[in-house]
């Protein structure tokens, strides 16, 4: 059985970039491909919340990232991960600012992902591009 895989919007986005003018950018971009080269391995999801992301911005690189997206399950975004989101900000978890990063934690506790991956820099480079797992054993969830 393969391992479930919420892909945040920072992965798309690294994965379908022009090519890093910075060497840190080129590093995250490089582990990015080096991770999605072996996707075949996992069960990888999406959240209305990352397509809306994908979507916006610049045309071009906007449609570079929905075809990335195209055969990828949507998990929608119901009440129960509204509820978790909104908790994570109110008890300062997340920061408000982050409000976006609560709701793509919220939607893969409720769909009870195994992993959420992010290609957001970490001052450790052991970390990018990890697999981190979800809260689903955390956070009760409401049927």
């Amino acid at each position: 059985m393969k391992r479930k895989v919420y892909l945040e919007t920072s992965v798309i986005s690294y994965l379908t970039a022009r090519p890093s003018k910075t060497i840190l950018g080129a590093a995250h971009q490089q582990i990015t491909q080096s991770w999605w080269e072996s996707r075949d391995q996992y069960e990888l999801f999406i959240s209305e919340s990352v397509w809306r992301e994908c979507a916006a911005g610049d045309s071009a690189a906007a449609q570079r990232r929905l075809v990335i997206l195209a055969n990828l399950p949507l998990l929608v975004i119901d009440e129960n991960a509204l509820n978790i989101a909104s908790g994570l900000v109110q008890e300062g978890i997340i920061p408000s600012k982050a409000a976006e990063d609560a709701l793509h934690i919220a939607v893969a506790t409720v769909y009870g992902v195994d992993y959420f991956l992010t290609s957001r820099y970490s001052p450790s480079p052991q970390r990018n591009c990890q697999a981190i797992p979800t809260m689903s054993k955390l956070l009760p969830v409401r049927e």
